[in-house]
């Protein structure tokens, strides 16, 4: 009976000992880091947003600005052609009626010159 009573008693222990034995569980992260970390997590991701909004934004001031710009050259350019073509219209009138001028002094030249002939031949 001795035996058999040691071979109990280490049954029993060893069932005590199995249901003592605890498992190890992982301990959880404080809530207050988490919280921190997902509220960083939102932050960045409202950063990243406004700073794609603003570059949309840039680009569409810079588009605006380069379009206005090309305006006004073209503009700038379309009224420098008239002034040319004006100054142009002006030169060649100047140098008709220059022309003009020089036929007729020509002309009442070559009229003098021929009365002043004949009254030569005339006497």
């Amino acid at each position: 009976m001795n035996t058999r009573s040691l071979a109990i008693a280490a049954l029993i222990a060893l069932s005590l000992a199995a249901c003592s034995k605890k498992e190890e569980v992982a301990a959880p992260a404080p809530t207050p880091v988490v919280d921190a970390a997902k509220e960083a997590a939102d932050k960045a991701a409202e950063a990243a947003k406004q700073a794609a909004e603003a570059t949309k934004d840039a680009a569409k001031d810079a588009a605006t600005a380069t379009k206005d710009a090309a305006k006004d050259a073209a503009d700038a350019t379309k009224d420098a052609a008239k002034d040319a073509v004006a100054a142009a219209k002006d030169a060649a009138a100047a140098t008709k009626e220059a022309g003009k001028e020089a036929v007729a002094n020509t002309a009442d030249a070559a009229k003098e010159a021929a009365d002043k002939a004949k009254a030569a031949v005339g006497k």
